[in-house]
């Protein structure tokens, strides 16, 4: 009998040692005689388990870690006797952490193979894309808005509104621009599904393609995911081979291509005008808005710029899930949310929910409080941009509204966790001193801001007038966040004014007194 395992070949399984599993497990194999197919999958998302093995049974797949090469032939041996295991974690869609989840946008990863066209049709992949093919423009457009997908890079735009703009557009071309610069801290999502299922972007890319009446795609990934990159390129070449990219696209009249481009590593190039000026070969500069790239974006043309998680989305909502992914969430946040938990946490990874978890059961329950076992005292959430949140607010639950009315940001959905140990006026001062660094240089808020706010952090927490200095801070944060041309200046103000507001001791006040000034 021939043994199935599944081993996710995903960057972040790899950094603990998979590929060093993968090949044991074959060593052990033809040392005992056992006939073995090796699958190489994405990641299900639950890290601190990895590398994760799973075997095919005939009751599903068991999953056994984390493994390290000395526990493969135990592992094998236990398989071959069907019998227990120290590492044994049972069927692995009974896994609580993965039970809990509502997988809409990464059903397939970990399931799948990700080089392999026809695993991703077995797996309902595609049928977003036929019946997308089926119907007129405004009925695909229409499909989006019903769905009421939000941007999941961090502005939370409707997605079907962008689409509807562009495809109102006159323009003898038209682009679509999928944003993979995925550079927030604590954030792994859009690299765990180009890596885990990369023909699930495409597929939603070529249904907004079809959509706005674009013909040329580019995929903007950051130069430090090349397993990404790799795993992308491997995709669009068996789109194309299965006829789903190039010229008359399942055999219709519609014409779609995609091509890679590799950023530099430069933050700024996230937001979506910078990406812009970089896929056209410049340097990545933000361009002022108003013209926006729907009415003039890439090489000057009316231009879809999404990220990867919106992209992701449109299969499932366009195979017929439109209601089902408007069914999920709360208020006008629809839909699931993957949420990527690092920093200081027990169990990190991500975890896919309809929108509306509270803060406090991500980091208390799913998460399992602090790795080190210390009390957890600030969250990050939304990248180095956003706010910190004390535990006062960890009833606050995961929407973008009720994130905004609390001076906070959903972003990118990472939650970053710090325990009692962190001084939050050295976190404060990190957010300036990443503005300072990541700044394009384009406006003076920007450029200039984030350098004296560097400075005048450091007075304050040398105890130089650090009355007067809070006050020079809060005032350069106001002016940084309603002068910059861009979110990297303007969302400064985030982590370092809350920081301000919930740990007021780190900068030597007391908290009556902060309350006072309110």
């Amino acid at each position: 009998m021939k043994l199935k395992i599944f081993i996710p070949r995903d960057a972040g399984a790899i950094a603990v040692g998979a590929d060093e599993v993968a090949l044991e497990l074959e060593l052990c194999a033809r040392k005992r005689g056992v006939s073995l197919e090796v699958v190489r999958t994405g990641s299900r998302g639950l890290y601190w388990l990895e590398p994760m093995l799973e075997v095919s049974t005939g009751a599903g797949r068991i999953a056994f870690g984390p493994l390290t090469p000395g526990d493969v032939g135990s592992v094998l041996d236990a398989i071959a006797a069907d019998g227990p295991h120290p590492l044994r974690l049972g069927l692995t869609e009974q896994i609580p952490w993965l039970k809990r989840q509502t997988r809409l946008t990464f059903a397939r990863c970990g399931v799948i193979d990700p080089r392999s066209v026809e695993d991703y049709r077995v797996h309902g992949g595609y049928e977003g894309l036929e019946r997308a093919l089926a119907l007129t423009s405004e009925a695909i457009i229409d499909d989006v808005i019903k769905s009421g997908l939000r941007g999941r890079g961090g502005a939370g735009f409707p997605t079907g509104i962008k689409w509807r703009t562009v495809a109102q557009a006159n323009a003898v071309q038209k682009y679509i621009c999928c944003n993979a610069d995925e550079g927030d801290s604590g954030t792994f999502a859009d690299r765990m599904v180009m890596e885990g299922d990369p023909y699930m972007v495409i597929e939603g890319m070529t249904i907004a393609g079809i959509a706005v009446g674009a013909t040329r795609g580019y995929i903007y990934i950051r130069s430090e995911y090349p397993h990404a990159v790799e795993a992308i390129n491997a995709a669009i070449a068996g789109a194309r081979r299965a006829g789903y990219l190039g010229p008359g696209i399942g055999r219709s009249r519609h014409d779609f291509d995609i091509e890679v481009r590799v950023g530099a590593g430069a933050y700024i190039c996230g937001e979506e005008t910078a990406m812009l000026e970089s896929i056209e070969g410049k340097r990545g500069v933000v361009r002022a808005k108003p013209p926006l790239p729907a009415h003039k974006g890439l090489f000057g043309q009316p231009t879809v710029i999404n990220n990867v998680l919106s992209f992701a989305a449109i299969p499932f909502i366009l195979a017929g899930g439109a209601q089902a992914y408007a069914d999920c969430g709360m208020g006008r946040s629809r839909g699931t949310k993957p949420i990527q938990l690092g920093g200081n946490i027990k169990h990190g990874g991500l975890f896919e929910v309809a929108f509306g978890i509270t803060l406090g059961e991500l980091v208390d329950d799913i998460g399992g409080g602090t790795a080190s076992g210390r009390p957890v005292r600030a969250v990050q959430v939304g990248g180095p941009l956003g706010a910190y949140f004390p535990r006062e607010l960890f009833d606050t639950p995961f929407d973008y509204e009720a994130f905004a009315a609390r001076s906070g940001l959903v972003g990118h959905g990472g939650v970053v966790v710090f325990d009692d140990t962190v001084d939050m006026a050295k976190q404060a001062r990190f957010a300036m001193q990443f503005c300072a660094i990541e700044s394009c240089g384009k406006c003076t808020p920007c450029r200039i801001g984030s350098q004296r706010g560097v400075e005048t952090i450091d007075k304050i927490i040398n105890g130089d007038r650090a009355s007067q200095n809070i006050a020079l801070l809060e005032d350069l944060c106001q002016t940084m966040k309603l002068g910059s041309l861009c979110a990297l200046g303007g969302f400064v103000p985030y982590p370092v004014l809350s920081a301000l507001k919930h740990f007021p001791e780190d900068f030597g006040l007391a908290p009556p007194r902060l309350q006072a000034a309110e």
